[in-house]
């Protein structure tokens, strides 16, 4: 659990950093939004396509994924009882925020050090990336445009750089290519910019603001974070007891679905100019009350 709770170390850190930079760095106005646009355009979608062309596609059918799914899907409606009236793009990043799960940056130490294989997260990972992400970013890039047309509603993921890099990884991944070295290398480097650089945008959107500032944000922000670490773990565990799970399964599910509310949501409210307060307090918080839900849970794992 400590080593687990390093990576939670190096992520405040680096967040630390953005937001002592936003504070006192003297930086231009515009540095948090052109940081934002970067990472959305270019940054991430490298370090995607390289994760989905490394990955093994049977991975997604699995009965612990299934009820990983379940689990996320619930908490998404759940949610959505929260912002009746709001918005649709606050609706989206809101159960988005409930049930997005941050698999990549600390889901994948928690996987190595807490359950002692990295091979359970990868589903997870696949999962957001290949059907979540690019059905909400879908229908962020819909709501949030006011196309209604069907062919504006067809082709919109093919307007969003992690929709099309999550298709070419997987394309990769199943027929076995494999770009050349000049090629592969640059796209890894630029991708491994991704994580310090949307780490360091999130914390210079804290600089000079509070957390849950009074406002229409604030209780969608708090249900989120109890549906993030509270919630959606708990169904995760009694959906893995009705589908029989193992123990082991049961625990690793139970686990990652406490995980917090991926940093992605919000580059993604950012990218789309809508519920930044939302996502970047729901990040925040459920950060911080990750660690304490993780413990809880490894301690009664012990115990039965």
């Amino acid at each position: 659990m400590i080593s687990a709770l390093s990576g939670f170390a190096v992520i405040g850190v680096i967040v630390l950093v953005g937001w002592v930079a936003g504070r006192w760095g003297r930086l231009p106005a515009e540095t948090q939004a052109v940081g934002g646009r970067l990472a959305y355009l270019i940054l991430t979608p490298c370090l995607i396509f390289s994760g989905a062309a490394a990955s093994d596609p049977g991975a997604l059918f699995t009965t612990p994924l299934l009820v990983s799914a379940a689990a996320a899907v619930l908490c998404f409606g759940l949610h959505a009882l929260t912002t009746r009236g709001r918005d649709p793009g606050t609706r989206i990043v809101g159960a988005l925020a409930a049930g997005y799960t941050n698999a990549t940056y600390i889901g994948v130490p928690v996987a190595a050090y807490v359950l002692r294989d990295t091979a359970l997260v990868v589903p997870i990972v696949m999962l957001q990336l290949l059907i979540i992400t690019p059905v909400a970013l879908t229908l962020l890039q819909f709501v949030t445009t006011g196309h209604t047309s069907w062919r504006t509603t067809l082709t919109a993921p093919l307007r969003v750089p992690l929709t099309v890099a999550v298709a070419l990884g997987v394309l990769f991944a199943v027929t076995g290519l494999e770009l050349p070295s000049v090629l592969a290398e640059p796209v890894d480097a630029i991708g491994q910019a991704a994580v310090p650089v949307v780490l360091l945008v999130f914390g210079m959107s804290l600089s000079g603001r509070r957390v849950l500032e009074a406002g229409p944000d604030r209780l969608p922000t708090i249900a989120a974070v109890v549906a993030k670490t509270a919630v959606m773990p708990a169904l995760a565990f009694g959906l893995a007891l009705a589908f029989g799970l193992t123990p082991a399964q049961t625990y690793a599910v139970t686990v990652l679905a406490a995980l917090p509310t991926a940093q992605n949501i919000f580059l993604y409210a950012q990218s789309f100019g809508t519920a930044l307060i939302l996502a970047r307090d729901a990040i925040f918080l459920s950060t911080l009350a990750c660690a304490p839900a993780l413990l809880t849970i490894t301690l009664l794992h012990s115990l039965t």
